[in-house]
């Protein structure tokens, strides 16, 4: 049994648990200034290659605008860490949804 991985530690606990929580760390997404400014990205890191629209600096209710941009595009996405997530790449969909809702919103990323 040289070669194998500790799963779980009567001292310690689930170390499945400890892995996924860096793995969740690490995918935060970048420090945004505060200048009151939405800012939409794409993202396929740690997702298994499937692309995700982000919206981050948004502030309130964070669920009443996921579910309107989820309805105007037309798929799922989640509410997660402070920022929305939709599934799929609708960078001009969501800036132009969120423009016309009043926020000052912008793509960001490549």
């Amino acid at each position: 049994m040289a070669n194998h991985r500790l799963v779980y530690s009567s001292e310690d606990g689930d170390h499945r648990r400890k892995e996924t929580a860096r793995a969740v760390a690490s995918t935060k997404g970048p420090r945004l200034p505060d200048d009151g400014v939405v800012r939409v990205f794409r993202e396929k890191g740690g997702r298994g290659g499937k692309t995700v629209t982000v919206v981050r600096g948004l502030g309130g209710d964070l669920s009443a605008v996921a579910s309107d941009l989820k309805r105007h595009c037309a798929t799922g996405g989640a509410v997660k860490a402070g920022a929305i997530e939709i599934q799929g790449d609708h960078r001009e969909k969501i800036v132009a949804r969120l423009l016309s809702a009043g926020y000052r919103a912008k793509p960001a990323g490549g």
